[in-house]
């Protein structure tokens, strides 16, 4: 159990961490405005507008990640398939923001469909 928490754990970090490529390119279009930080990201282009697709993805990514995993913890189905599905949604979501950066763009979306159908693999196996 203790590597599905460990999962969970970086999941939840992860939009926080791909906030930094954000914050850098709004940095580079005239300094970081706290003021207005929404109307900033929304003239953000290239390198920075793909960083906060990343960062915004990254939340609707934990949408569906966490409740699986809490749903195995609940039901105790902590077997080495949910943990590996678990290892492998992170694995594949760590690289969908490197592959986001680096605008790559179909082998993003197939890391993203690796990632995406973990997470629903992992409730599938909770299922009596």
């Amino acid at each position: 159990m203790t590597i599905l928490i460990c999962c969970l754990f970086i999941a939840t970090l992860l939009p926080i961490l791909a906030k930094a490529p954000v914050a850098y390119a709004m940095h580079q279009l005239g300094g970081y405005n706290n003021y207005h930080p929404r109307e900033q990201q929304s003239k953000l282009t290239g390198f920075g507008a793909r960083a906060l697709a990343a960062h915004q993805n990254a939340f609707e990514s934990l949408i569906i990640f966490a409740p699986a995993v809490l749903l195995a913890i609940i039901t105790q189905n902590i077997g080495e398939n949910i943990v590996l599905l678990a290892v492998v949604h992170v694995c594949a979501r760590l690289t969908y923001n490197i592959l986001y950066l680096a605008n790559i763009c179909m082998l993003r979306s197939l890391v993203w469909s690796v990632a995406t159908i973990s997470s629903f693999a992992i409730i599938y196996l909770c299922i009596p």
